[in-house]
């Protein structure tokens, strides 16, 4: 079952407030764990691990900056 407009816009904000920091501090700390590598190799991990967290939570994120879709239609009063 799909999640609704509004679900949608509030998992948003709670991946964005809660889980991404958390998701941060888990991958720096355990990134910590292991000796540090060269400048550019570190680079690709955080950059790759910045683009990995959004790829599954993407049909979240999918129309959540766009009007509801009640408010959306053509048959609506406006100036």
């Amino acid at each position: 079952m799909p999640l609704s407009w509004k679900a949608r816009r509030r998992w948003s904000i709670f991946i964005l407030v809660v889980a991404l920091p958390l998701y941060v501090v888990v991958v720096v700390n355990v990134l910590a764990l292991f000796e540090r590598p060269p400048f550019w190799l570190e680079l690709v991990v955080y950059v790759v691990l910045g683009i990995v967290w959004a790829l599954p939570l993407k049909a979240v994120f999918k129309g959540v900056g766009q009007m509801p879709p009640e408010e959306s239609s053509d048959d609506r009063q406006g100036p």
